[in-house]
């Protein structure tokens, strides 16, 4: 990909513009970025999906025996012929594993490494259906298929954000509105990490959502570590050749503490234990 290519589906911006204005910084929609996309699926398809025992699908029931209530799948056609007329939501995972012509789009968002993309999830909602105000720790592309959808987004939210109790999902108690909008079939909506959001169907309709995932820093440090020591010993002491006369023997002196964290440091900055250590994780994620 071209970064200084304008491109159709980010609203002509180019992949450079999009990185350093939007990418984990604010949100942006444009109308009609994937007409096409809106009738890959069929909601019979959908549902169909998430009657296979390797398919992970989720229904939410808003107005369930409590409040948000989460059923996990696989389902049956029984159990869907008995679900309420409005306000729950259908949503499976990966649905781009299983339809090759779909993790096609996957393609247009190739500005971004591999490692760093997760797969589509397709959510169908009928009218009122929802997953209620929440935020993901990930950045994700919302595409809209058949039918239409109200997104509100929120402020920047973090884990002691107040959440409503008494339900699975991760539920805000509280969103302050700083956008309002409802797409129509094709439209892109794009959602930073960390902001809030509530998107909430108008009638009967289908999601596209591209994720992406970031793997957690301390299970990168394990890998590291264990690479540096595999590299360097693990008996390699630490050294002390510039020490001053001990004013108080019985104090850790910032002096100590500031040579031992450059030694540790030092032990870390090998770039090739570092690629030894992340290539063959990050290859997986990918």
């Amino acid at each position: 990909m071209n970064p200084d290519t304008p491109l159709p589906h980010l609203g002509g911006l180019t992949a450079t513009e999009f990185l350093r204005d939007y990418w984990q910084k604010k949100p942006l929609l444009v109308r009609n970025a994937f007409p096409e996309l809106a009738y890959r699926l069929s909601p019979e398809d959908l549902m169909e999906l998430a009657q296979e025992d390797s398919v992970e699908a989720r229904i939410v029931l808003e107005k369930g025996k409590t409040p948000w209530e989460l059923q996990l799948g696989p389902f049956t056609e029984k159990f869907f012929k008995k679900l309420p007329k409005s306000h729950w939501t259908l949503l499976v995972q990966a649905v781009d594993h299983y339809l090759p012509e779909l993790a096609d789009y996957l393609e247009h968002f190739s500005f971004v490494p591999n490692w760093r993309i997760d797969d589509i999830m397709v959510s169908y909602a009928v009218e009122g259906g929802s997953v209620g105000p929440h935020y993901d720790q990930y950045d994700v592309f919302l595409i809209q298929g058949i039918g239409q959808r109200r997104w509100q987004l929120g402020q920047l939210c973090d884990e002691n954000s107040p959440r409503v109790s008494g339900t699975r999902l991760r539920i805000l108690q509280q969103m302050d509105v700083v956008f309002d909008e409802v797409v129509n079939a094709g439209d892109l909506l794009y959602v930073p990490p960390g902001m809030a959001h509530n998107g909430v169907a108008q009638n009967e309709c289908m999601t596209f959502s591209v994720g992406f995932r970031a793997p957690v820093l301390a299970h990168l440090l394990e890998r590291v570590v264990d690479q540096v020591l595999e590299t360097n010993g693990s008996s390699r002491l630490a050294t002390d050749a510039d020490r001053q006369v001990a004013v108080h023997p019985g104090a850790l002196t910032d002096q100590d503490l500031d040579r031992l964290r450059l030694q540790l440091l030092g032990l870390l900055d090998d770039r090739e234990a570092f690629k030894a250590a992340l290539a063959p994780f990050l290859a997986l994620l990918g």
